[in-house]
């Protein structure tokens, strides 16, 4: 089920390459990648913006901006857009330059509320 909503946010989104769930605790549940993906190094990126997603809930909720729902990261090579489905679990989406960022944030926001109760603790 996982890897077919993936999919369908790759194949909607202009320029998307790779999806990837994975935990907060670095633990990858599913992923699918594009054959153009392949030498940006997204397995690294993934397991590293673990990292990035916990520090950025626990800044939120130290300086009380609440909880957080979503990360874009724009490089050289690739955009990168991270949406939280719970505390513990998140889907990083990541694209090439000239790729449609904004349909790729829009389907991860579908995809949240798709799949809220798979996630819901």
């Amino acid at each position: 089920m996982f890897r077919r909503k993936l999919n369908e946010i790759i194949e909607r989104t202009d320029g998307a390459v790779a999806a990837v769930i994975m935990g907060t605790d670095g633990i990858e549940v599913e992923k699918v990648m594009r054959l153009e993906g392949q030498d940006l190094n997204l397995d690294v990126a993934a397991a590293t913006f673990t990292s990035l997603v916990r520090n950025a809930q626990k800044t939120g909720k130290e300086i009380g901006l609440g909880h957080l729902r979503e990360q874009v990261l724009v490089f050289d090579r690739a955009w990168i857009v991270v949406r939280l489905m719970s505390r513990d679990y998140f889907v990083m989406l990541a694209g090439l330059p000239g790729g449609n960022l904004g349909r790729g944030r829009f389907e991860l926001r579908k995809a949240e509320l798709e799949l809220a109760h798979e996630f819901a603790l």
